[in-house]
């Protein structure tokens, strides 16, 4: 009995971390998050528009190439610094610092849209993304209960990219740099953290499709 105990924990801390790691992982919020902080930094301490944005863009290279280094999946720096760079054109070509966080707001809305039209075509983008990677594939559209818990934790994050445009794109018309700044941060890191929380507490609750077959097996 112990074994089996051990087992599924074994199992679900796997799971987890092969979650974790497709949705982002702590890499990349670094990766992509504190470049943003740096700009942002730096320009209130000089109020040098091109510098802040040399220097986050420095930094998010410094990050890529130290990956490269340590030979760690290159994925997510690099993936922050094209994110980072598009966020200095934006900026660099408006003359205002404001417009750095422009693109984050229009991947929010496209997040938006995506992870919504999906739930409610009944295919969650949460399932296409977390299937393959924990060994479900695509079986778990067959499977009522599985496919719903990818539904529901998939309203989570409908929810999370609906608050963070609701509350930067008004900041950003406002061009209030510092509140959208803050308001990134504390968007980002922490409620990016509650939600992935969230959708592992929703996910683990039902059994996988691999785990189901496993036990028809026995």
């Amino acid at each position: 009995m112990s074994d089996q105990a051990g087992t599924k924990e074994s199992n679900e801390s796997n799971d987890r971390e092969k979650i974790l790691a497709a949705l982002g992982g702590t890499r990349g919020l670094i990766d992509s998050g504190v470049p943003s902080i740096l700009f942002l930094l730096i320009f209130n301490f000089g109020h040098h528009l091109h510098q802040a944005l040399y220097a986050s863009v420095g930094l998010s290279v410094v990050f890529t190439l130290y990956r490269l280094f340590k030979r760690e999946s290159l994925q997510h720096a690099l993936s922050g610094l094209f994110g980072i760079a598009i966020c200095a054109l934006f900026a660099g070509r408006s003359g205002k610092a404001s417009a750095f966080y422009l693109p984050s707001i229009y991947k929010n809305i496209a997040f938006l849209a995506l992870y919504g039209a999906t739930n409610l075509l009944r295919v969650p983008l949460l399932g296409l993304i977390i299937g393959p990677v924990i060994g479900e594939n695509l079986e778990w559209r067959k499977n009522v209960a599985r496919r719903k818990a990818y539904t529901n934790a998939g309203w989570l994050w409908v929810g999370m990219f609906a608050l963070r445009v609701a509350i930067q794109y008004p900041l950003y018309k406002a061009n209030k740099l510092n509140a959208l700044g803050v308001a990134n941060f504390f968007l980002g890191y922490p409620l990016y953290l509650l939600v992935l929380w969230g959708s592992w507490q929703i996910l683990r609750r039902v059994p996988t499709v691999k785990q189901v077959e496993d036990k028809s097996k026995e």
